[in-house]
């Protein structure tokens, strides 16, 4: 009976307990998972602040942040309420990756979770611009564009694109109307000018005509 007993004993020695520090699950059952989203929104830029939104099915009264590949809770809220937020200021792309949260009753142990929400993907992407490229004060995300093709000539590579040795575009040829109504007036003016010296030539023709009559002949 003594032996019993002790085999007993030694069997309760050797079973295996979690270690405080690894998350416990409990059924889904009775405490379905919670809800995880994020404002203002998954894809962000970097420097932007993210608000992680946990919420349970039923109150609670602390909320854990954990990261895909992490044991242990990433952030701790104590909150008696349905809602927790986790906030991540000025994330960086370090910081994407996986979460996910769980919630804790107040009669569990401190090791014990909900099950886990579903996985939400953080995506951090874009250049920061600093204040020297932007002006003090401003941030922005600059594009890359695409380096530019090459073409190798016998003379080494070159840049394709307008260059000095290019055949420059044909000239336009001269507007000729401006040169047409110069002529116009030219003309006109001769033909004013040989009117005004035939009546010249005919007014003094009149003229010596009258003083070499016969005085005794009048007009």
């Amino acid at each position: 009976m003594a032996l019993v007993l002790i085999l007993q004993l030694l069997t309760l020695c050797e079973l295996p307990f979690p270690p405080p520090w690894v998350p416990v699950w409990v059924p889904p059952v009775s405490y379905p998972k919670p809800w995880l989203g994020a404002r203002p929104a998954t894809v962000v830029t970097p420097r932007v602040n993210v608000t992680l939104r946990c919420r349970a099915p039923q109150p609670a009264w602390r909320f854990a942040l954990f990261k895909s590949g992490e044991t242990d809770p990433l952030l701790l809220r104590e909150v008696s309420s349905e809602l927790a937020e986790f906030f991540l200021e000025e994330v960086t792309p370090a910081q994407g990756g996986s979460y996910h949260c769980c919630y804790g009753k107040p009669d569990w142990a401190p090791s014990v979770w909900s099950q886990p929400s579903d996985a939400l993907e953080l995506l951090v992407t874009g250049e920061v611009l600093g204040p020297s490229s932007l002006g003090p004060g401003n941030w922005g995300v600059r594009t890359l564009s695409p380096p530019q093709r090459q073409e190798t000539w016998s003379s080494g590579p070159r840049l394709l694109g307008p260059s000095a040795d290019s055949p420059s575009p044909p000239a336009r040829p001269a507007d000729s109307s401006s040169s047409d109504y110069t002529r116009e007036n030219l003309v006109r003016l001769g033909l004013a000018g040989l009117v005004l010296i035939s009546l010249g030539v005919l007014v003094a023709f009149d003229c010596r005509s009258q003083n070499h009559a016969p005085a005794g002949v009048r007009p």
